[in-house]
Protein backbone atom coordinates (compact mmCIF):
# COMPACT_ATOMS: atom_id res chain seq x y z
CA UNK A 1 0.00 0.00 0.00
CA UNK A 2 1.16 3.23 -0.92
CA UNK A 3 1.77 6.26 1.71
CA UNK A 4 -0.84 8.26 -0.59
CA UNK A 5 -3.58 5.54 -0.38
CA UNK A 6 -3.45 5.86 3.68
CA UNK A 7 -6.96 7.89 4.57
CA UNK A 8 -5.41 10.32 8.12
CA UNK A 9 -7.29 12.71 9.52
CA UNK A 10 -6.60 15.88 11.13
CA UNK A 11 -9.66 17.56 13.13
CA UNK A 12 -8.55 21.44 13.13
CA UNK A 13 -6.76 23.84 11.01
CA UNK A 14 -5.00 25.53 14.16
CA UNK A 15 -0.96 26.08 14.25
CA UNK A 16 -0.82 22.05 15.90
CA UNK A 17 -3.00 21.24 13.06
CA UNK A 18 -1.66 22.77 10.22
CA UNK A 19 2.22 21.30 11.30
CA UNK A 20 0.60 17.98 11.32
CA UNK A 21 -0.20 18.22 8.08
CA UNK A 22 3.56 19.45 6.93
CA UNK A 23 5.18 16.27 8.44
CA UNK A 24 2.65 14.10 6.64
CA UNK A 25 3.11 15.45 3.51
CA UNK A 26 6.96 15.25 3.71
CA UNK A 27 6.84 11.84 4.69
CA UNK A 28 4.25 11.34 1.36
CA UNK A 29 1.05 11.02 2.89
CA UNK A 30 -2.19 13.05 1.79
CA UNK A 31 -3.81 14.00 4.56
CA UNK A 32 -7.41 15.97 5.01
CA UNK A 33 -7.73 18.36 7.25
CA UNK A 34 -11.44 19.05 9.29
CA UNK A 35 -12.40 22.30 9.96
CA UNK A 36 -14.94 23.59 11.74
CA UNK A 37 -14.75 27.53 10.84
CA UNK A 38 -14.70 28.96 7.49
CA UNK A 39 -10.35 29.73 7.52
CA UNK A 40 -7.59 28.38 8.89
CA UNK A 41 -5.79 29.59 12.50
CA UNK A 42 -8.25 28.48 15.15
CA UNK A 43 -7.23 30.73 18.03
CA UNK A 44 -4.58 32.56 15.91
CA UNK A 45 -6.77 35.37 13.58
CA UNK A 46 -7.05 38.27 12.69
CA UNK A 47 -9.94 40.82 11.43
CA UNK A 48 -9.73 43.40 8.86
CA UNK A 49 -12.22 46.26 10.47
CA UNK A 50 -12.25 49.76 9.64
CA UNK A 51 -9.17 49.76 7.66
CA UNK A 52 -7.12 48.62 11.06
CA UNK A 53 -6.05 44.72 12.02
CA UNK A 54 -8.10 43.17 14.64
CA UNK A 55 -5.89 40.06 15.82
CA UNK A 56 -8.25 37.84 17.94
CA UNK A 57 -6.77 39.22 21.14
CA UNK A 58 -3.23 40.34 21.96
CA UNK A 59 -0.79 37.98 20.79
CA UNK A 60 3.02 37.78 19.93
CA UNK A 61 5.16 35.43 18.05
CA UNK A 62 8.62 35.08 20.37
CA UNK A 63 11.37 34.88 17.60
CA UNK A 64 13.72 32.40 20.00
CA UNK A 65 10.74 29.90 20.25
CA UNK A 66 12.95 26.91 18.72
CA UNK A 67 9.87 25.46 16.78
CA UNK A 68 8.89 28.85 14.66
CA UNK A 69 12.23 29.10 14.00
CA UNK A 70 11.98 25.70 12.63
CA UNK A 71 8.84 25.99 10.52
CA UNK A 72 8.10 29.64 10.14
CA UNK A 73 9.76 32.10 7.23
CA UNK A 74 10.78 34.87 9.33
CA UNK A 75 11.26 36.87 6.44
CA UNK A 76 8.48 36.09 4.26
CA UNK A 77 6.26 37.09 7.90
CA UNK A 78 7.91 40.92 7.62
CA UNK A 79 8.10 40.24 11.67
CA UNK A 80 7.88 43.63 12.79
CA UNK A 81 9.41 43.88 16.30
CA UNK A 82 8.82 45.08 19.78
CA UNK A 83 11.16 47.43 21.87
CA UNK A 84 12.60 44.95 24.85
CA UNK A 85 10.48 46.42 27.92
CA UNK A 86 7.43 48.02 28.79
CA UNK A 87 5.44 51.65 29.54
CA UNK A 88 4.17 50.96 33.53
CA UNK A 89 1.43 53.22 34.12
CA UNK A 90 1.68 54.01 38.04
CA UNK A 91 -0.65 56.73 39.41
CA UNK A 92 -1.30 58.43 36.44
CA UNK A 93 2.27 58.50 35.63
CA UNK A 94 3.80 56.70 33.01
CA UNK A 95 7.64 55.15 33.43
CA UNK A 96 9.63 53.45 30.45
CA UNK A 97 11.82 50.35 31.70
CA UNK A 98 13.68 47.94 29.17
CA UNK A 99 16.53 45.99 29.06
CA UNK A 100 19.25 49.05 27.38
CA UNK A 101 21.96 46.36 26.94
CA UNK A 102 19.50 45.16 23.85
CA UNK A 103 18.15 48.80 22.92
CA UNK A 104 20.49 51.31 24.41
CA UNK A 105 18.00 54.26 23.92
CA UNK A 106 15.95 52.77 27.04
CA UNK A 107 19.16 53.33 29.32
CA UNK A 108 18.52 56.44 31.42
CA UNK A 109 14.66 55.82 31.39
CA UNK A 110 15.24 52.91 33.31
CA UNK A 111 18.22 53.85 35.57
CA UNK A 112 16.07 56.54 36.73
CA UNK A 113 12.72 54.77 36.48
CA UNK A 114 12.33 54.42 40.22
CA UNK A 115 10.57 51.32 39.66
CA UNK A 116 12.19 48.14 41.41
CA UNK A 117 15.37 48.39 44.02
CA UNK A 118 19.37 48.10 43.22
CA UNK A 119 18.88 44.54 44.64
CA UNK A 120 15.91 44.38 42.06
CA UNK A 121 18.23 45.27 39.08
CA UNK A 122 21.15 42.68 40.17
CA UNK A 123 18.55 40.10 40.30
CA UNK A 124 17.33 40.48 37.32
CA UNK A 125 21.08 40.54 36.14
CA UNK A 126 21.50 37.43 38.03
CA UNK A 127 18.24 35.85 36.24
CA UNK A 128 19.44 36.85 32.73
CA UNK A 129 22.63 35.31 33.32
CA UNK A 130 21.29 32.12 34.86
CA UNK A 131 18.45 31.01 32.10
CA UNK A 132 20.63 32.19 29.25
CA UNK A 133 22.95 28.93 30.52
CA UNK A 134 20.06 26.81 31.46
CA UNK A 135 18.90 24.48 29.08
CA UNK A 136 15.16 24.37 28.24
CA UNK A 137 14.93 20.17 29.06
CA UNK A 138 16.82 21.57 32.55
CA UNK A 139 13.78 24.10 32.84
CA UNK A 140 11.08 21.52 32.14
CA UNK A 141 12.55 19.03 34.40
CA UNK A 142 12.98 21.72 37.23
CA UNK A 143 9.97 20.67 40.61
CA UNK A 144 6.94 23.05 39.68
CA UNK A 145 6.48 26.22 41.90
CA UNK A 146 3.77 29.17 41.07
CA UNK A 147 5.38 32.05 39.35
CA UNK A 148 4.43 34.24 41.85
CA UNK A 149 6.46 32.00 44.52
CA UNK A 150 9.56 31.77 41.91
CA UNK A 151 9.79 35.15 41.80
CA UNK A 152 9.65 35.86 45.86
CA UNK A 153 12.52 33.27 46.47
CA UNK A 154 14.57 35.00 43.86
CA UNK A 155 14.46 38.10 45.73
CA UNK A 156 11.96 40.63 43.89
CA UNK A 157 10.83 43.09 46.24
CA UNK A 158 7.22 42.91 46.61
CA UNK A 159 6.61 46.76 44.27
CA UNK A 160 9.05 45.06 41.56
CA UNK A 161 6.76 41.92 41.06
CA UNK A 162 3.91 44.28 41.27
CA UNK A 163 4.80 47.02 39.32
CA UNK A 164 6.25 44.88 36.46
CA UNK A 165 6.68 41.00 36.32
CA UNK A 166 2.66 40.81 37.61
CA UNK A 167 1.40 42.64 35.02
CA UNK A 168 3.94 41.54 32.37
CA UNK A 169 3.43 37.80 32.90
CA UNK A 170 -0.48 37.82 33.88
CA UNK A 171 -0.76 39.33 30.04
CA UNK A 172 1.21 36.35 28.40
CA UNK A 173 -0.27 33.82 31.63
CA UNK A 174 -4.01 35.33 31.04
CA UNK A 175 -4.46 34.70 35.03
CA UNK A 176 -3.89 37.81 37.43
CA UNK A 177 -2.22 35.61 40.57
CA UNK A 178 0.77 34.78 38.38
CA UNK A 179 -0.21 30.81 39.61
CA UNK A 180 1.15 29.51 36.46
CA UNK A 181 4.11 27.18 36.63
CA UNK A 182 7.71 28.44 37.09
CA UNK A 183 8.43 26.21 34.20
CA UNK A 184 6.76 28.43 32.00
CA UNK A 185 7.91 32.10 33.46
CA UNK A 186 11.62 30.48 33.20
CA UNK A 187 10.74 29.08 29.56
CA UNK A 188 9.02 32.61 28.52
CA UNK A 189 11.44 34.62 30.35
CA UNK A 190 14.40 32.59 28.76
CA UNK A 191 12.81 33.28 25.09
CA UNK A 192 12.18 36.86 24.96
CA UNK A 193 15.85 37.05 26.76
CA UNK A 194 17.29 35.25 23.25
CA UNK A 195 15.26 36.83 20.36
CA UNK A 196 12.10 39.79 20.17
CA UNK A 197 8.34 39.70 20.65
CA UNK A 198 7.42 40.51 16.89
CA UNK A 199 3.95 40.58 14.83
CA UNK A 200 4.02 39.75 11.49
CA UNK A 201 2.79 43.06 9.72
CA UNK A 202 -0.37 41.90 8.13
CA UNK A 203 -1.05 40.41 11.86
CA UNK A 204 -1.24 37.35 13.68
CA UNK A 205 -3.05 35.61 11.23
CA UNK A 206 -0.10 35.30 8.99
CA UNK A 207 1.38 33.13 10.71
CA UNK A 208 -1.42 30.30 9.95
CA UNK A 209 -1.68 31.24 6.39
CA UNK A 210 2.08 30.78 5.80
CA UNK A 211 1.73 27.09 6.87
CA UNK A 212 -1.39 26.64 4.86
CA UNK A 213 0.22 28.07 1.68
CA UNK A 214 3.40 25.49 2.36
CA UNK A 215 1.22 22.71 2.11
CA UNK A 216 0.74 21.26 -1.28
CA UNK A 217 -1.39 18.11 -1.12
CA UNK A 218 -3.46 18.43 2.21
CA UNK A 219 -7.14 18.97 1.19
CA UNK A 220 -8.87 21.21 3.58
CA UNK A 221 -13.07 20.42 4.38
CA UNK A 222 -13.86 23.80 6.34
CA UNK A 223 -16.94 24.90 7.73
CA UNK A 224 -17.51 20.94 9.02
CA UNK A 225 -17.55 20.33 13.05
CA UNK A 226 -17.20 17.18 14.23
CA UNK A 227 -19.95 15.79 16.93
CA UNK A 228 -17.63 12.38 17.50
CA UNK A 229 -14.25 10.61 16.80
CA UNK A 230 -13.87 6.51 17.16
CA UNK A 231 -11.57 4.33 15.87
CA UNK A 232 -11.46 4.78 11.80
CA UNK A 233 -14.58 6.62 11.92
CA UNK A 234 -15.17 10.38 12.28
CA UNK A 235 -19.03 11.68 12.25
CA UNK A 236 -19.68 15.14 11.22
CA UNK A 237 -22.36 17.79 13.22
CA UNK A 238 -24.93 17.48 9.70
CA UNK A 239 -24.65 13.04 10.04
CA UNK A 240 -22.00 12.56 7.25
CA UNK A 241 -19.39 10.06 8.48
CA UNK A 242 -15.99 9.88 7.57
CA UNK A 243 -13.83 6.50 6.73
CA UNK A 244 -10.21 7.48 8.26
CA UNK A 245 -7.45 5.08 8.83
CA UNK A 246 -5.99 7.27 11.19
CA UNK A 247 -6.86 10.45 13.17
CA UNK A 248 -4.95 13.39 15.09
CA UNK A 249 -7.15 15.72 17.13
CA UNK A 250 -5.58 18.47 16.70
CA UNK A 251 -8.14 20.52 19.32
CA UNK A 252 -9.87 19.54 22.20
CA UNK A 253 -10.24 16.19 22.38
CA UNK A 254 -12.99 15.29 25.33
CA UNK A 255 -15.87 16.57 23.31
CA UNK A 256 -15.54 14.32 20.73
CA UNK A 257 -13.87 11.04 22.09
CA UNK A 258 -16.41 8.97 24.02
CA UNK A 259 -13.69 8.11 26.79
CA UNK A 260 -12.74 11.50 27.33
CA UNK A 261 -15.76 12.61 27.94
CA UNK A 262 -14.62 13.69 31.85
CA UNK A 263 -11.43 14.92 31.11
CA UNK A 264 -12.24 17.99 29.50
CA UNK A 265 -9.66 20.98 29.65
CA UNK A 266 -9.86 24.13 31.85
CA UNK A 267 -9.21 26.74 30.38
CA UNK A 268 -8.06 31.07 30.78
CA UNK A 269 -10.11 33.53 29.42
CA UNK A 270 -9.60 37.07 28.48
CA UNK A 271 -11.21 40.00 27.16
CA UNK A 272 -9.46 42.32 24.51
CA UNK A 273 -11.27 45.42 23.10
CA UNK A 274 -9.90 47.75 20.44
CA UNK A 275 -10.27 51.57 20.11
CA UNK A 276 -9.38 53.92 17.89
CA UNK A 277 -7.36 56.80 18.87
CA UNK A 278 -5.84 60.24 17.18
CA UNK A 279 -3.11 59.96 19.39
CA UNK A 280 -0.55 57.70 21.02
CA UNK A 281 0.52 57.95 24.22
CA UNK A 282 3.73 55.47 24.24
CA UNK A 283 5.39 56.56 21.66
CA UNK A 284 7.76 53.25 20.61
CA UNK A 285 5.83 50.09 20.34
CA UNK A 286 6.21 49.20 24.21
CA UNK A 287 3.40 46.87 25.60
CA UNK A 288 1.51 49.29 28.35
CA UNK A 289 1.22 47.74 32.26
CA UNK A 290 -1.45 48.85 34.17
CA UNK A 291 0.16 48.46 38.00
CA UNK A 292 -2.92 49.51 39.34
CA UNK A 293 -4.35 46.82 41.81
CA UNK A 294 -7.71 47.74 41.52
CA UNK A 295 -7.39 48.46 37.88
CA UNK A 296 -9.39 46.03 35.87
CA UNK A 297 -7.08 46.35 32.87
CA UNK A 298 -3.95 44.27 32.60
CA UNK A 299 -2.31 46.11 29.49
CA UNK A 300 -2.55 48.14 26.71
CA UNK A 301 -0.88 47.98 22.99
CA UNK A 302 -1.03 50.27 20.33
CA UNK A 303 -0.46 48.13 17.26
CA UNK A 304 0.05 51.45 14.95
CA UNK A 305 2.98 51.75 16.73
CA UNK A 306 3.94 48.66 14.25
CA UNK A 307 4.03 48.86 10.99
CA UNK A 308 0.90 47.41 9.25
CA UNK A 309 -0.04 46.22 6.30
CA UNK A 310 -2.91 48.49 6.70
CA UNK A 311 -2.65 51.85 6.43
CA UNK A 312 -5.10 53.30 8.29
CA UNK A 313 -5.36 57.60 9.72
CA UNK A 314 -5.40 57.29 12.90
CA UNK A 315 -3.90 54.86 15.98
CA UNK A 316 -5.05 51.26 16.92
CA UNK A 317 -5.54 50.78 20.71
CA UNK A 318 -6.17 47.35 22.34
CA UNK A 319 -6.92 46.71 25.91
CA UNK A 320 -6.39 43.12 27.73
CA UNK A 321 -8.08 42.60 30.81
CA UNK A 322 -7.14 38.75 32.37
CA UNK A 323 -9.56 39.66 36.22
CA UNK A 324 -12.14 37.77 36.05
CA UNK A 325 -15.67 40.84 36.14
CA UNK A 326 -19.32 39.63 35.50
CA UNK A 327 -19.61 43.14 33.65
CA UNK A 328 -22.00 43.34 30.44
CA UNK A 329 -20.19 43.97 27.27
CA UNK A 330 -21.92 47.63 27.41
CA UNK A 331 -20.67 47.75 31.29
CA UNK A 332 -16.95 46.30 30.39
CA UNK A 333 -16.59 49.32 27.51
CA UNK A 334 -17.83 52.24 29.77
CA UNK A 335 -15.23 50.78 33.00
CA UNK A 336 -12.42 50.47 30.38
CA UNK A 337 -12.57 54.04 29.07
CA UNK A 338 -12.80 54.62 32.47
CA UNK A 339 -9.83 53.40 33.72
CA UNK A 340 -7.94 54.65 30.08
CA UNK A 341 -8.32 57.75 31.33
CA UNK A 342 -7.94 57.48 35.02
CA UNK A 343 -4.39 55.29 34.60
CA UNK A 344 -3.23 56.13 31.15
CA UNK A 345 -4.98 59.86 30.54
CA UNK A 346 -5.71 58.48 27.11
CA UNK A 347 -9.60 60.16 26.03
CA UNK A 348 -11.94 60.32 23.08
CA UNK A 349 -11.16 56.78 21.94
CA UNK A 350 -13.68 55.29 20.11
CA UNK A 351 -14.81 51.47 20.13
CA UNK A 352 -13.98 49.71 17.56
CA UNK A 353 -14.89 45.70 18.58
CA UNK A 354 -14.66 43.48 21.62
CA UNK A 355 -13.17 39.89 21.43
CA UNK A 356 -14.29 37.53 24.51
CA UNK A 357 -12.12 34.83 24.32
CA UNK A 358 -13.85 32.26 26.55
CA UNK A 359 -11.02 29.62 25.32
CA UNK A 360 -7.39 31.53 24.97
CA UNK A 361 -4.98 29.37 27.01
CA UNK A 362 -5.03 25.72 28.41
CA UNK A 363 -4.76 25.83 32.14
CA UNK A 364 -2.44 23.14 33.10
CA UNK A 365 -0.47 22.10 36.17
CA UNK A 366 2.28 20.07 35.14
CA UNK A 367 3.66 21.42 32.29
CA UNK A 368 6.14 19.89 29.45
CA UNK A 369 8.21 20.91 26.55
CA UNK A 370 8.34 17.72 24.97
CA UNK A 371 7.32 14.41 24.21
CA UNK A 372 7.55 11.12 22.58
CA UNK A 373 5.63 10.71 18.78
CA UNK A 374 4.58 7.35 20.92
CA UNK A 375 3.16 9.46 23.18
CA UNK A 376 0.19 11.45 21.56
CA UNK A 377 -1.55 7.92 20.77
CA UNK A 378 -4.51 7.84 22.25
CA UNK A 379 -5.78 4.30 20.81
CA UNK A 380 -4.65 2.41 17.92
CA UNK A 381 -5.86 5.02 15.31
CA UNK A 382 -6.21 7.97 17.28
CA UNK A 383 -3.60 10.33 18.01
CA UNK A 384 -3.96 13.70 20.29
CA UNK A 385 -1.78 17.26 19.27
CA UNK A 386 -2.65 21.32 20.29
CA UNK A 387 -0.93 23.20 22.56
CA UNK A 388 -3.06 21.65 25.33
CA UNK A 389 -0.57 18.80 25.22
CA UNK A 390 2.53 20.29 26.60
CA UNK A 391 1.95 24.11 27.78
CA UNK A 392 -0.18 26.98 26.43
CA UNK A 393 2.24 28.40 23.82
CA UNK A 394 2.55 28.67 19.53
CA UNK A 395 5.98 26.48 20.16
CA UNK A 396 3.82 23.85 22.09
CA UNK A 397 1.34 23.58 19.58
CA UNK A 398 3.98 23.31 16.40
CA UNK A 399 5.84 20.40 18.23
CA UNK A 400 2.74 18.55 19.77
CA UNK A 401 1.53 18.62 16.13
CA UNK A 402 4.76 17.18 14.34
CA UNK A 403 5.24 14.50 17.68
CA UNK A 404 1.64 13.26 15.99
CA UNK A 405 2.09 12.89 12.88
CA UNK A 406 5.40 11.34 13.49
CA UNK A 407 3.07 8.60 16.10
CA UNK A 408 0.72 8.40 13.02
CA UNK A 409 4.06 7.78 10.70
CA UNK A 410 6.08 5.22 13.44
CA UNK A 411 2.48 2.96 13.75
CA UNK A 412 2.45 2.36 9.93
CA UNK A 413 6.13 1.67 9.30
CA UNK A 414 5.84 -0.81 12.58
CA UNK A 415 2.92 -2.40 10.33
CA UNK A 416 4.82 -2.34 7.50
CA UNK A 417 7.87 -3.94 9.24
Amino acid sequence: MNTEDHKIHIIGAGISGLIAAKVLEDHGYLPVVIEASDRVGGRVKTDLINGYQLDHGFQVLLTAYPAAQKYLDFKALDLQRFVPGAAIFKSGKQTVIGDPLRDFSLLFSTLFSGIGTLEDKLNILKLNKRLKNKALSDIFSEKEKTTLAYLQDVGFSDEMIQQFFKPFFSGIFLEPDLETSSRMFEFVYKMFGEGYAALPKTGIEAIPKQLAQNLKTTIFKFNSPVASVKDQEITLKNGEKLKTDFTIVATEASGLIQNLSKQAIAWKSCDTLYFETSKRIIKKPLIGLIADTDALINNIFYHTSLETGQTPEKELLSVTIVKNHDLSDTELIARVRKELQQFCDIDSCIFLKQFKISRALPRLDHVQYEMLPSETRLTSTIFLAGDTQLNGSLNAAMIAGERAALGVIQTLNSVRQ
